[in-house]
């Protein structure tokens, strides 16, 4: 009787002390959850700066403004994250990017502790080197991170992302104390200025992407008509898996580009609908040679005179109006006109000016090329046109997107998602707390 009563007493005491314990552990510094990046992507899309509720107390509201007016005044690539000490550390700044698919120049506060990493578009490894260990040394949260951002504001190269302008149809506080600020200064009438620009060059852009609404309509149309004229029923006599696979293949071609491009809102999504309609035509041309008991062609890029013409067959020698000869990869029937002496069958767009082939027809089509040739091959095809010359500024990334081959990569600013160099961020023991292998350890 004793020995039980003892045992119950035991249990009356291990309850309440188990559940204090619980609540105090909910309750103690480090004791959350990590901070989920996808959520800090996600608001580094919106706005240069974001403070973790659990780390206020390292940068307040009214600095986490500051310093993000003070980037878009910038107009520069540069993020800034100010997280608990407790999130882990191991491949945070390359995780970051991954999530937050923008190149730039990434800066982090983890605690008491700092690092950063950057695309080379943005700033040399070197460069990075050196912002942190400028500035690694500052305890204070607030000096440590204004003194990485002026600095960082001086050396990246690039502009700030689209998409922290959006939305400026409205009137978020944030834009109010920018133009207190401008109009305290007396530059309103640059403020003035700098947001006709942007509102001029986005309706440019939404001009380009109807011009390529027509065009990429009219690819849509041709290759539906190819798939009618092939009249292949999977269940005919003769029909085999590897032709039922090529059809779907084909098929599936012909819902993605029409999906793409019902969801462009930007002309730089061409790429992908041309990408799938080139996809699309070389799973055709293979459905064909099987059918006719042919050898499987070769993978091939389009027609360069118009890629509805369907895979090349050869490189053909060619010169444009008042251009330099080149190699082109083209159709049997061009091949043959040009053999003969002829002119070859050019796609031609409308312009202001009347119809011109797409080579001479402006930037826009530089993505909807790009979805077709790839970027191994397109400058050397464009080359002295009027869209290889566009294309090969330091301006046409940020208009219409990037990844051409040898016209360049991405620059500052540009959503890339998770096509970079993971090697910018990551490896070399960086010193401090935050050096070593891939971050770890530290960051």
């Amino acid at each position: 009787m004793k020995a039980a009563l003892v045992h119950h007493l035991v249990r009356l005491l291990i309850v309440p002390v188990a559940a204090a314990l619980a609540l105090l552990l909910a309750g103690a510094p480090g004791a959350h959850a990590a901070t989920d990046l996808s959520k800090v992507a996600g608001q580094l899309r919106e706005s240069p700066v974001y403070v973790d509720p659990a780390a206020s107390e390292q940068l307040s509201q009214a600095d986490a403004d500051a310093l993000a007016d003070k980037i878009k005044e910038a107009d520069k690539p540069v993020f800034v994250a100010v997280l608990p000490s407790d999130q882990p550390t191991q491949g945070l700044l390359k995780n970051l990017r991954t999530e937050t698919g923008i190149t730039g120049l990434y800066g982090i506060r983890v605690g008491d502790r700092f690092n950063a990493a950057a695309d080379r578009a943005v700033l040399s490894n070197q460069g990075v080197n050196n912002l942190v260990t400028a500035v690694r040394g500052e305890t204070d949260a607030r000096a440590q991170l204004n003194d990485f951002v002026d600095t960082a504001l001086r050396s990246a190269s690039g502009s700030a992302p689209s998409s922290w302008s959006e939305g400026d149809a409205g009137v978020p506080v944030t834009g109010l104390v920018t133009v207190g600020a401008l109009l305290a200064a007396g530059g309103a009438g640059a403020y003035t200025l700098a947001r006709r620009n942007r509102r001029r060059h986005e309706e440019e852009r939404r001009a380009a992407l109807e011009k390529l609404r027509v065009v990429v309509d009219e690819d849509i149309t041709a290759y539906g008509e190819e798939l009618d004229r092939l009249d292949f029923h999977p269940g005919e006599p003769g029909a085999d898996d590897a032709m039922r696979e090529d059809y779907e293949h084909a098929l599936d071609a012909y819902e993605q580009a029409k999906s793409l491009m019902a969801a462009a809102d930007r002309p730089e999504q061409v790429k992908g609908v041309t990408q799938a309609l080139e996809d699309g035509r070389f799973a055709i041309a293979k459905l064909a040679a099987r059918r006719e008991g042919r050898p499987l062609p070769e993978r091939r890029a389009p027609c360069f005179f118009d890629p509805r013409h369907g895979p090349s067959v050869a490189d053909t020698e060619w010169t444009p109006a008042g251009g330099a000869r080149r190699e082109v990869p083209v159709c049997a029937a061009d091949q043959a006109r040009l053999a003969d002496g002829r002119d070859p069958m050019i796609r031609e767009v409308d312009t202001d000016g009347g119809r011109r082939p797409y080579w001479d027809a402006g930037p826009a089509y530089g993505p909807w090329a790009g979805g077709y040739f790839g970027g191994g091959i397109l400058p050397g095809l464009l080359i002295g046109t009027m869209l290889g010359n566009m294309m090969a500024t330091s301006a046409y990334a940020a208009d219409y997107g990037a990844g051409y081959g040898d016209f360049g990569g991405y620059e500052g600013g540009d959503v890339s998602g998770a096509d970079f160099d993971s090697g910018d961020f990551g490896g070399g023991d960086w010193g401090g707390g935050f050096g070593g292998g891939d971050f770890g350890g530290g960051f």
